[in-house]
């Protein structure tokens, strides 16, 4: 069953630290050094071991480089100069490094040849396109033509590899990012000295609506691999009313400073009560074509709507017409309504907030005579429990057996 997954960034994030914490989640060490084993490309090792951080016991994800490929990841001296109070902690970003530059083709070239899931290829490149963007727009110049410094080093691949194998085989489906701490400062990277956070950093959480909460410590707690991370696996920024934690995972920085380096990773069940609340959109529409309206109703779905759907009606003038309407979470409403502007010729929509009450349910699997069926479990106040078969999973099975859709149903639904 797809997993909930809730990250606490209040140290920041970096590569090493998330995948150390979706190792102590309990991601499968056996699947990822069977792909870290096939990366075509040499020149590292890792290791993984137990780090205690202020009494706190933490997963410590390491990449060791051989003398070829060493870098000043760690060095205190070259990132914050010889004077600098010690006062930070460098997470595993890397901002030197020797003639290794790869283009975003070359990296996605050596992803496609890891020993990996399609789904954790998937995630990597995102990962990896993010960052391009990124520096496309710190540098000027066309993704194409962007050269990777630091994160186009093979420790940086290597972590990027390893948080997508470790998320894929944790089946996270969402992904709870309330905010991101970073520090302030300067910080020494290859073009010379450039504030904290690093242009990548900005133009990522800027692109990809992350929050970031700007603390008074001098250091680079935030990773331009940290950042991508977060913009391609987070869906939900704030945390559900109420939840049960699961299972805890903790990955360690690689610096020390007065604050523990840790980022703390959280596999979460959400407990829905009986009443939350829902915004309802909508607006009238007389002079949109029906591919328009369409192609709207699903990138509002994409986008994370509960519902769409429209409503013919007839406008001043007798003009036939649809009032489309939305449901969505609060949290929600403004992407959606941006949606709404770009993609119609609405120029204004009406909202209301409103009550509703929602059952117990949570997602499973029956199994049929015909196979198995995904189910929607659902407990009625009095204690009932019912079944509600998805419907693609049951026109999956009659189209495979070749036994009516009704058959199928009715047999999931008891």
């Amino acid at each position: 069953m797809s997993k909930t997954l809730y990250l606490e960034c209040y140290s920041g994030i970096s590569g090493d630290m998330t995948v150390a914490a979706l190792l102590d989640l309990g991601a499968d060490r056996a699947v990822l050094d069977k792909a870290l084993k096939s990366i075509p490309a040499g020149g590292f090792t890792t290791k993984i071991t137990r780090k205690s951080l202020s009494g706190i016991d933490a997963c410590d994800f390491d990449v060791i480089l051989d003398k070829e490929h060493e870098n000043h990841d760690h060095d205190m001296e070259y990132l914050f100069g010889k004077d600098h109070h010690h006062d930070h902690e460098y997470h595993g970003e890397h901002h030197h490094h020797h003639h290794e530059h790869r283009n975003l083709h070359d990296i996605l070239h050596i992803i496609s040849h890891v020993d990996m899931t399609d789904g954790a290829k998937d995630i990597a490149n995102r990962i990896f396109t993010i960052i391009a963007e990124a520096e496309s727009r710190a540098h000027g110049l066309p993704v194409e033509e962007v050269h990777f410094h630091e994160v186009g080093a093979i420790d940086s691949i290597v972590d990027i590899v390893a948080v997508a194998v470790c998320l894929d085989n944790l089946d996270v489906k969402k992904v709870y990012v309330p905010k991101v701490y970073e520090g302030r400062g300067f910080v020494r990277c290859q073009h010379g000295e450039i504030p904290i956070p690093v242009p990548a950093v900005t133009n990522i959480t800027a692109a990809h609506g992350i929050t970031l909460h700007v603390t008074d410590m001098e250091a680079e707690l935030v990773t331009p691999t940290g950042a991508a991370i977060l913009a391609a696996i987070k869906t939900n920024e704030e945390l559900p009313e109420a939840f049960a934690i699961e299972k805890i995972g903790i990955g360690a920085g690689k610096r020390a400073y007065k604050r523990p380096s840790m980022l703390r990773a959280m596999l979460i069940q959400e407990k829905e009560g009986k009443k939350d609340s829902i915004v309802k959109m909508e607006t009238n529409i007389d002079d949109c074509t029906g591919e328009q309206l369409g192609y709207t109703m699903e990138k509002l779905l994409e986008a994370g709507a509960l519902d769409v759907y429209y409503t013919p009606i007839y406008m001043k003038k007798n003009r036939p017409a649809y009032c489309l309407s939305v449901l969505c979470k609060e949290e929600m409403a403004e992407s959606l309504e941006f949606i709404l502007f770009k993609e119609t010729t609405t120029i204004g929509i009406r909202k209301c907030v409103m009550q509703r009450s929602v059952l117990q349910r949570e997602a499973g699997v029956v199994d049929t005579s015909y196979g198995e069926v995904k189910v929607k479990t659902v407990t009625l106040p009095d204690g009932e429990v019912r079944n509600y078969p998805e419907y693609e999973s049951v026109a999956k099975v009659s189209r495979e057996k070749e036994v009516s859709f009704r058959k199928v149903y009715k047999e999931a639904g008891k």
